[in-house]
């Protein structure tokens, strides 16, 4: 019998991932560009972290969110990237049954908390333009901690409860995922029990965990530039503008890729078209971040030209 055959299931303790596979004579040039694309990302964010920390002028909630998001960008981008270098030298992409939950968990409770997150900088960045004489109070170092604690809460819940679900399926084959990384989606896919709960509980997520906070984003930056068209003088537009202008630019990389990654029709797209789209959101947002607010922002740009400078030339910067 085969293993389809509910009498006699075979049951899956590994799963072959198939991304990549279409181009098997360029996987050295695969592993060299994202294992740069991954040494960018950690070095980018880890710079990031800590020049808020030892930066003075850095120590505000905008900074103390910008340095929660790189830290999770670093979790994120790990979560997914060692495992798929590894496998481009070896003949059998697989990864186990409990790594590829492992691998879920980590990659949806940052996913998760990177959406409140980004929701919670968008109401800090209206607060500072819109209600400045209020910022110390209503942006106090406890309600700073609270929104970060409140996003990672939001990610780990939400990780559990699909992590726990997912455990629940029967999977008795196939197990090759057309991807190099574990997700809920494609986890349903190879399912031979009922989904039905799993994918509700998906659409419930989605609904608050994903589009809540894009709205509640939307809604804080339409406030936002309502407030800045109001200023009368080009330059306390432009001066008001660029102190959120980095956070808008990643809002929208981060929620444009999200959306073409998750939301799309999955008919008549080719093995190779879903892997672009899920680097793109996987591997390239992490990296682009701290790009962005590194050449957008000039206290960020000069923290790091002067954390970089006293790295490679400690005598000169100590005695200028």
């Amino acid at each position: 019998m085969g293993p389809y055959e509910m009498n006699n299931q075979t049951y899956v303790t590994e799963f072959i991932f198939l991304g990549f596979s279409n181009h098997p004579q360029l996987r050295g040039l695969f592993f060299l560009i994202f294992l740069v694309i991954y040494l960018i990302t950690l070095l980018g964010n880890m710079l990031i972290i800590t020049a808020t920390k030892i930066t003075p002028a850095l120590h505000t909630p905008m900074y103390y969110f910008l340095s929660n998001l790189s830290f999770l960008d670093i979790c994120y981008t790990s979560t997914t990237v060692p495992i798929m270098l590894v496998n481009f030298f070896r003949e059998r992409k697989t990864i186990s049954y409990e790594g590829c939950l492992s691998q879920i968990f980590f990659l949806v409770t940052c996913a998760g908390s990177e959406c409140v997150l980004l929701a919670a900088m968008a109401y800090d960045r209206y607060v500072a333009i819109c209600h400045p004489l209020q910022y110390p109070i209503l942006m106090s170092a406890k309600v700073c901690v609270c929104l970060v604690t409140g996003s990672w809460l939001c990610g780990l819940v939400n990780s559990v409860t699909h992590t726990a679900l997912a455990a629940t399926l029967t999977l008795c084959g196939p197990n090759q995922i057309s991807h190099f990384l574990c997700d809920i989606p494609l986890i349903l896919k190879l399912s031979c029990s009922d989904t039905s709960v799993n994918e509700s509980v998906l659409h419930v997520a989605s609904a608050t965990i994903g589009l809540s906070p894009c709205l509640f984003t939307a809604v804080s930056y339409t406030l936002i530039i309502s407030a800045i068209l109001r200023i009368p003088s080009a330059q306390g537009r432009s001066k008001a503008f660029s102190t959120c202008a980095s956070h808008l630019t990643v809002v929208v990389v981060f929620y444009g890729t999200a959306n073409f990654n998750y939301d799309r029709p999955r008919e008549g797209y080719s093995l190779d078209m879903d892997i672009l789209v899920s680097v793109l959101f996987c591997v390239m947002t992490p990296m682009l971040n701290p790009i962005i607010y590194s050449l957008r922002n000039k206290e960020v740009k000069g923290a790091l030209w002067k954390l970089t400078g006293e790295c490679v030339f400690p005598g000169n910067i100590k005695s200028s």
